[in-house]
C-alpha cells in the first residue's frame, strides 16, 4: 500500500508572543486535505504540541481518517510547551498555571480563530493532552465551560488537587471526555514523585460519572509512553468525530 499520500499534508508553524507568559510560544497547525478559508472546521487543541505531532503522529492519523474513512475534515493546533516550566504551567497548583490558562484561553485561542477557518463554539473544540497535558485540559474545561467541553486524556495525571476540584463540582453533564489509561501505569515516575496512575484514573472516572459527565473510559495494556498513546489516537478521534451524539 502506498502511504505517501498521508505525508503530503499542510502543517503551518507559527510563533506568537504571550504577554501573560512573557515569552514566545510555538504553534504547529495542521490544515486538513482540501482546506479552504471560506469553509469552517472543527478544531483540536493539543497540549505538548510538538510531541503530539512528532511522537503521536496525530497529523498522519488525521489525514488517513479524512482521506480513507470519510471523516469530516478538522484542524489540529499543537501548542508547544516550555519543557522546564511544563509542570508549573500544566499542574493546577503550579506557579504558572494561571498565566498559562490565561494565555491559552485569551491569547492563543483568539489568535487561531482570527487567522484560521476554525469554528468558535465549545461544541466544535476539543482539548487533548497526555499525562499533565490531560490534567490541564480537564481543568480548562472546569475553568472555562463557556469555551471548552470536550477532552481527550491520554493517561492523565489526575493527582489529589484535581480530585479535590472535581469534588467541588455538582454537575458536569456538559463535559464529554475520552479517557485512556494503561494497565501497566501503576508506578509512574514524575518530577513530583512516583504515582499509581491507574488508580488515579479509576478514581477520576468515578468522580466524573457521579457528576454525570459523558465519559468513554478505557483501560488497555500499556505504559506511560508515546509508544502506547500513538496507536490509540485514532480511536480517540473517532469517539468524537464518528459519534454524532458527542457533538
Amino acid at each position: 500500500m502506498d502511504d505517501a499520500k498521508y505525508y503530503k499534508r499542510t502543517i503551518v508553524k507559527e510563533q506568537i508572543y504571550s504577554h501573560t507568559l512573557d515569552q514566545e510560544r510555538s504553534l504547529r497547525i495542521f490544515l486538513p486535505p482540501g482546506y479552504e478559508e471560506l469553509n469552517s472546521y472543527p478544531v483540536i487543541y493539543c497540549q505538548d504540541g510538538e510531541e503530539f505531532f512528532n511522537f503521536g503522529r496525530i497529523a498522519t492519523h488525521a489525514t488517513k481518517m479524512i482521506l480513507d474513512e470519510g471523516m469530516e475534515p478538522f484542524v489540529i493546533v499543537g501548542v508547544d510547551v516550555n519543557l522546564p516550566q511544563r509542570t508549573e504551567e500544566y499542574a493546577p497548583d503550579g506557579q504558572r498555571y494561571e498565566a498559562y490558562r490565561h494565555f491559552f484561553a485569551h491569547e492563543m485561542l483568539p489568535y487561531v480563530e482570527e487567522n484560521y477557518a476554525v469554528r468558535n463554539t465549545a461544541a466544535e473544540r476539543i482539548l487533548a493532552g497526555d499525562s499533565l497535558g490531560g490534567t490541564v485540559s480537564l481543568h480548562l474545561v472546569l475553568d472555562h465551560p463557556e469555551l471548552f467541553t470536550k477532552v481527550i486524556s491520554l493517561s492523565g495525571a489526575f493527582l489529589p488537587s484535581t480530585q479535590k476540584r472535581l469534588q467541588l463540582e455538582s454537575d458536569l453533564s456538559h463535559l464529554h471526555m475520552y479517557m485512556l489509561i494503561g494497565t501497566e501505569e501503576e508506578a509512574v515516575q514524575t518530577d513530583r514523585g512516583t504515582f499509581d496512575f491507574l488508580a488515579l484514573n479509576r478514581t477520576c472516572q468515578t468522580l466524573l460519572e457521579e457528576r454525570n459527565a459523558r465519559l468513554h473510559y478505557t483501560e488497555k495494556p500499556g505504559r506511560h509512553l508515546w509508544g502506547f498513546w500513538q496507536n490509540e489516537i485514532p480511536e480517540a478521534l473517532a469517539f468524537f468525530y464518528r459519534d454524532d451524539t458527542a457533538l
